[in-house]
């Protein structure tokens, strides 16, 4: 059975999730704060996480960066707070997704389905292969390796949440190409994702936090500007 972290201090949006969670098959797991949340998260072996961003003691944006390099689950982020910067913080901390109230627990349900579903094929397509990729991508001393979903840059093997790999992937199978926001967020996130595509910015920026010697000179994923980015093959 698959276990959600439900982090919410309105008992009444919490026992809401709850319910609507339960009755399709999902055990659940309720706390009010967030240093009960970042607790759980971190060692409560959980599938799922819905973290509200107005948490008492420790707010979602807290909680998200303590918890996001250590857990690699989907991070929901529930939360009032519908402006675009909110938003935008959120998913540069790592968020996979954001869920605003009032919402419709049909529609929660539904993301929560899309969410496991989509790491689910993600881990079976990194279970398959080691290290050892045959389709290992090269630049520099950064190692891609698209079908074991894992990422090197010297001997040191780097986390990327879900988003961020499957954006470094795609701009390293199609190298030296520009690629516009609009171009990569519909490939990457799709349509009928809600968000915009400076969502593409934020990943950006984490994935040269990781693989730059010098994020703020980027040699390897390039801005071409009034276009869009590129990832430079010829370094």
């Amino acid at each position: 059975m698959r276990k959600i972290l439900i982090a919410e201090d309105d008992e009444e949006i919490a026992m809401l999730e709850r319910d609507y969670l339960e009755i399709e098959g999902f055990q659940t797991k309720l706390v009010p704060d967030g240093t009960a949340a970042a607790s759980e998260a971190l060692g409560g072996g959980y599938d799922l996480i819905l973290l509200d961003l107005m948490l008492p003691g420790r707010n979602g944006y807290e909680v998200c960066r303590q918890i996001r390099d250590k857990v690699d689950v989907p991070i929901l982020m529930v939360t009032a707070r519908t402006d675009s910067v909110d938003k935008i913080r959120g998913l540069g901390l790592g968020a996979d997704d954001y869920i605003a109230k009032p919402f419709d627990p049909a529609e929660l349900v539904a993301r929560v389905k899309a969410h496991l579903s989509r790491y689910d094929r993600l881990v079976k397509a990194g279970s398959r292969v080691d290290a050892s990729d045959r389709d290992t991508i090269t630049v520099g001393d950064l190692r891609i390796l698209p079908r074991s979903w894992k990422v090197y840059k010297g001997d040191k093997e780097l986390r990327l949440p879900n988003r961020e790999f499957e954006l470094l992937k795609f701009l390293a199978e199609e190298p030296n190409i520009v690629f516009s926001k609009e171009q990569l967020f519909e490939a990457i996130w799709g349509y009928d994702y809600v968000g915009d595509s400076a969502t593409v910015t934020v990943h950006i920026g984490r994935i040269r936090e990781k693989i730059e010697d010098d994020p703020a000179h980027p040699k390897i994923i390039e801005t071409v500007w009034g276009a869009g980015y590129r990832l430079n093959k010829e370094r």
